[in-house]
């Protein structure tokens, strides 16, 4: 079988230069590493020259000259995602795995070694899987996540508030994701610096990213034994209980998949926004001035610094062609979300502001597209205000150039984000421990949408105009005791009543 690289697979890659070596960014034969430098420290750089030289789709080498296709145009990348039937998420497809180019302890084993979870599945195996995955995140109460990100997000506030200084990478972004994702999946006790430290590692290709997966696996292999043992109304129950009848070792891995996706793509978002914020004078005066909300400077932010740069991968069920390009089967293949967003098709102006469009890849897409990804919006959104309701005065610490990043195939990860401001007293928390983040359980004939202080007050009568949510666009400031506070929003009364306002109610109460 014939390959367009002219590294052939089952042939051993040479040496790889060491990466001071100006040739590591172009290995001989003129492929482009996705590994190294120049994709490290300019990964926009690096999509142009690709762009250039081979158009939307490209060959590219990955670590220990492994190659693969990244595929750079928006339209193929939805195409891609799209169409499992060309292009499944089987990595035991992988012509390279097959013939032993790749090894078991290759440095992207973590991510790209099959098991039994949802992304390496495609058909009815898939929707078995990600149906207990979407069902169980169904179960998830998103006002008590948001009140648990507020609460984790003062406690960490509180460990520098009155220093004047810190890296609000280190000590706020890095932290704040794994604490909310032990709470949701009922192991809190589990959360420390060391699986923090794990899972950030067992992405970036590192020697070490083989110990630190198995690090991670032990701590959710512990908690899928006590839940078997011991329910509990949390996630990871959830899954075990779930009629799809998933095994100890399908749950383990779902866990970590889900947790090492969202605490990853979570700890970017915030730093990321924080940048933003801090470097961008225009950006922080919108933010500052209300013309623009936090959500919304998260979903710019997933435009033009997605947590996740690339997702690896895609293999070709057999011969195909995209973009140009004649892909053979076996082929390996990356989802380039940051060069899709930056494609010259859809974003010509990249200065332009993309408020209200959620067209990004930022989630991937097709049946493979992030089925959490609220929740991790809502980590974002509540985690940076709450962090600049108790800092309004936080400036950045060193230059802008000084700051630095470290990159992998799939992320690019600011190192640090040192940061000065007028100490702040510590803020009282509640010391309550974790309640349950489960949704309360609710009859069918039940739509009614309200807070817990109004479900016990009278319905309005007919015909009673109902003022709108203190905090809802357009309503006038209510004091928390005050009678249209407690007001609820009339229930549903009948089957025709309009779909989409009661969707766009329930959004908005739940914080989308």
């Amino acid at each position: 079988m014939t390959t367009p690289f002219h590294h052939e697979p089952g042939t051993a890659p040479g040496p790889v230069p060491p990466p001071e070596c100006p040739a590591h960014g172009l290995a001989p034969g003129g492929l482009r590493r996705f590994y190294g430098p120049e994709a490290e420290n300019d990964p926009a750089g690096l999509y142009d020259k690709l762009r250039a030289e081979h158009g939307t789709v490209a060959p590219v080498l990955l670590h220990g000259d492994v190659p693969a296709w990244l595929v750079l145009g928006h339209s193929e990348n939805l195409h891609m995602t799209r169409t499992p039937s060309q292009y499944s998420r089987d990595s035991r497809r992988w012509r390279a795995l097959q013939d032993g180019s790749v090894a078991p302890d290759h440095p992207l084993a973590p991510i790209f070694t099959w098991q039994p979870v949802c992304v390496f599945a495609d058909g009815a195996n898939h929707e078995r899987l990600r149906g207990a995955v979407t069902d169980s995140m169904a179960r998830i109460d998103t006002r008590g996540v948001r009140r648990h990100v507020n609460r984790f997000s003062n406690r960490l506030v509180n460990d520098f508030s009155l220093k004047g200084t810190a890296d609000v990478v280190a000590q706020f972004a890095e932290h704040l994701p794994m604490m909310v994702m032990c709470a949701i999946f009922g192991m809190p006790e589990e959360y420390d610096d060391r699986l923090v430290q794990a899972a950030r590692d067992m992405t970036r290709g590192t020697e070490t990213a083989v110990a630190s997966n198995a690090h991670v696996v032990s701590a959710l292999g512990r908690l899928v034994q006590r839940r078997r043992a011991d329910p509990a109304p949390d996630f990871a129950s959830w899954l075990i209980e779930h009629p799809a009848s998933l095994t100890d070792v399908e749950v383990t891995e779902h866990l970590r998949l889900i947790l090492i996706a969202a605490y990853e793509s979570t700890a970017n978002l915030i730093a990321n926004v924080l940048r933003m914020v801090l470097t961008d004078p225009r950006f922080r005066a919108r933010l500052s001035g209300g013309h623009m909300t936090v959500p919304e400077a998260v979903e710019q932010t997933l435009w033009d610094e997605p947590p996740f740069t690339a997702v690896f991968g895609r293999w070709a069920v057999g011969d195909t062609e995209l973009g140009g390009q004649q892909i053979k089967a076996g082929d390996a293949l990356l989802v380039g979300i940051a060069a899709a967003n930056t494609d010259p098709n859809v974003r010509p102006d990249l200065t332009a502001n993309m408020e209200g469009n959620r067209a990004h890849l930022a989630f991937s897409g097709g049946p493979h597209e992030c089925p959490g990804q609220d929740i991790g919006r809502a980590i974002a959104d509540v985690g940076v205000d709450a962090l600049l309701m108790r800092l309004p005065d936080m400036e950045l610490g060193v230059e802008e150039s000084e700051l630095r990043w470290i990159g992998n195939i799939m992320s690019r990860h600011l190192v640090e984000l040192p940061v000065k401001f007028a100490p702040s007293p510590q803020q009282e928390i509640d010391a309550d421990p974790l309640k349950m983040m489960s949704r309360p359980p609710r009859s069918r004939d039940d739509w009614e949408v309200s807070s817990p202080a109004a479900r016990s007050a009278p319905a309005p009568a007919p015909g009673t105009v109902v003022p709108p949510p203190a905090h809802a666009p357009g309503a006038f400031p209510q004091g928390p005791g005050s009678p249209e506070a407690a007001a609820t929003v009339p229930g549903q009364r009948r089957a025709g009543a309009p779909a989409r306002l009661w969707q766009a109610v329930s959004r908005w109460w739940n914080g989308y």
